[in-house]
């Protein structure tokens, strides 16, 4: 069956319940489609044991509407996934947001129609979308690296993915369990499984910086505060570097040694992400204080280890890459967890693992490690991957997974030359791609999307694409931006590091949330430059 519609948005997680909702009040015939059962997003997927928060609860919120922020209330400062999986649903009731999506859906392919200026989109249920705009809110961290090793098939007990946990979940009891993968996801499944499993082998090729989670229960009074700086956040964090609450106060070069430590100590203390995005700035561009930052962190790591022999596998050394340079996890008493008996920390990065064999893990070296249950928190292909996983294709039949295996690039992460009409939240080459505090980045995309319809829709134009030179120029930008960092001399999914043959680019944007919200606003306030606007083809007219 073909549904005519305005607008067809991808994805029902934090973007998408919002980008519908935005739509639906202006008055467009708008739908969603999600492949989960229900809302959701990231929330629904990664359901993981010890999934939770690590952005605060009160800022990882919807700040349009201050009664829908005000009657919800978090009962913790990081709350665990089933917590904010119910916030979810809470606010697709509050919104009466059911109605208007398809779950259990998945977008197979879509192709642009350049006689009709729109798009065709088909799923695998069988509904083709005939639509003017393509919205994908289909996530930046959405398509798992499921089949990492040889052999996986072939294992007798059971794999799963952390993004793909079973919904009933999995009886770990008394099981002989491995972990593949010690990012932010594996970490919170080891500290959270490790008292429950028989044995715990965790298989350790990078190891990472960690910072202690301090995690308090909220109370009436302390739920009352943060509801009272209702307008103190709506103004602070979109203009902050990271969309956090708090940011760079200090510069390294006007402080003492010892108030370095003294802020360190502070930022340290606080049990959050603070001092990753709040001490100094410079631990993204200056070596020396990348170098001075990363021994503090060693130290509080190597301190609650004690053992030389872990320190050496779990605590990164300056010549793997300095602190903040990767993502930088959170955890509650994760070191301590390799200092119980039935934990064991296997480095694999020069023994890696060869394949999955029926019994369990085996290494290059011919070791083999019967197990009952693999962990895979193996990561993603971040960014690209989600949407290069659909048929996607634009103007003169050219698909957006073969431009992308070329070259990463969009226009301010929300669109991409050669694809007119499709927008995007969360994609490459914007700050919500990684370092940001996701609801704020993709309420500030999703409403940028908004705005541009309507403004679409009063001068009336029916398309709009990103012109070559407006997209080169976003490309340059964020390049020089992106490479005055030590983000882009490491490694990581942060650049695409982690998914073989992906073209190297760091995928987020780095110049700051605040500085690409003024960039998007500006942009948007001289009618779209570095965009065409046309309307019909039949009828187009000279784009501004």
């Amino acid at each position: 069956m073909t549904h005519k519609i305005d607008a067809l948005v991808i994805g029902a997680g934090v973007a998408g319940l919002y980008q519908l909702h935005q739509l639906r009040e202006m008055g467009l015939a708008v739908h969603g489609v999600d492949a989960a059962s229900d809302v959701g997003g990231t929330w629904y997927w990664n359901r993981y044991p010890g999934a939770r928060f690590d952005s605060e609860s009160y800022i990882y919120q919807y700040l349009f509407d201050e009664t829908l922020y005000k009657d919800w209330t978090w009962s913790e400062r990081f709350p665990a996934q089933p917590e904010i999986e119910r916030w979810m649903h809470y606010v697709a009731d509050r919104l009466d947001l059911r109605k208007d999506f398809t779950f259990s859906s998945r977008v197979t392919r879509a192709v642009y129609g350049e006689d009709t200026g729109r798009w065709t989109v088909e799923t695998d249920t069988g509904d083709v979308y005939d639509t003017q705009f393509l919205v994908s809110c289909s996530g930046m961290l959405s398509a798992p690296l499921t089949d990492r090793f040889p052999g996986q098939d072939r294992f007798e007990g059971r794999i799963v993915h952390t993004a793909l946990y079973p919904k009933e979940g999995l009886d770990l009891e008394g099981k002989r369990v491995g972990v593949i993968g010690i990012g932010a996801t594996g970490i919170q499944v080891i500290q959270t499984i490790a008292p429950v499993v028989d044995t715990l082998t965790v298989f350790v090729r990078t190891p990472q910086y960690v910072l202690p989670m301090k995690n308090p229960k909220y109370g009436p009074d302390d739920a009352a505060t943060y509801k009272a700086r209702w307008n103190e956040l709506t103004s602070n964090l979109p203009n902050t570097f990271t969309g956090f609450e708090y940011d760079f106060e200090h510069v390294w070069a006007d402080c003492t040694p010892e108030q370095r430590r003294a802020i360190l100590e502070e930022n340290f203390a606080d049990g959050s992400l603070k001092l990753w995005l709040a001490s100094f700035s410079e631990v993204f561009f200056d070596e020396e204080v990348s170098k001075e930052i990363s021994a503090f962190v060693r130290q509080k790591m190597e301190a609650r280890l004690k053992d030389p022999k872990l320190i050496d596998i779990l605590v990164p050394k300056q010549s793997d890459f300095g602190f903040g340079t990767h993502r930088v996890p959170l955890e509650t008493n994760y070191l301590e967890v390799y200092l119980q008996d039935n934990v064991e920390a296997v480095p694999v990065r020069d023994n890696p693992i060869a394949e999955i064999v029926p019994e369990g893990v085996k290494l290059e070296d011919g070791t083999v490690y019967p197990l009952d249950v693999i962990v895979m928190a193996v990561g993603f292909d971040a960014g690209s991957g989600a949407l290069s996983r659909i048929d996607i294709r634009g103007r003169g039949g050219m698909t957006l997974k073969d431009e992308w295996e070329k070259d990463i690039r969009t226009t301010l992460g929300m669109q991409k030359h050669g694809f007119p009409n499709l927008f995007m939240a969360g994609a490459p080459l914007a700050p919500s791609a990684a370092l940001c505090n996701m609801t704020t980045c993709l309420q500030q995309q999703t409403e940028w999307i908004a705005d541009c319809i309507k403004a679409m829709r009063a001068r009336g134009v029916t398309v709009i694409e990103p012109t070559a030179e407006g997209e080169d120029a976003w490309v340059q930008h964020h390049d020089e931006t992106a490479n005055a960092t030590l983000i882009a001399k490491t490694d990581s999914w942060y650049n695409g590091a982690n998914v073989a043959g992906k073209p190297r680019r760091v995928l987020s944007y780095t110049g700051g949330v605040g500085t690409y919200r003024a960039r998007c606003q500006e942009i948007a306030e001289k009618g779209y430059e570095g965009f065409a606007l046309t309307g019909a083809p039949e009828t187009a007219e000279p784009a501004e």
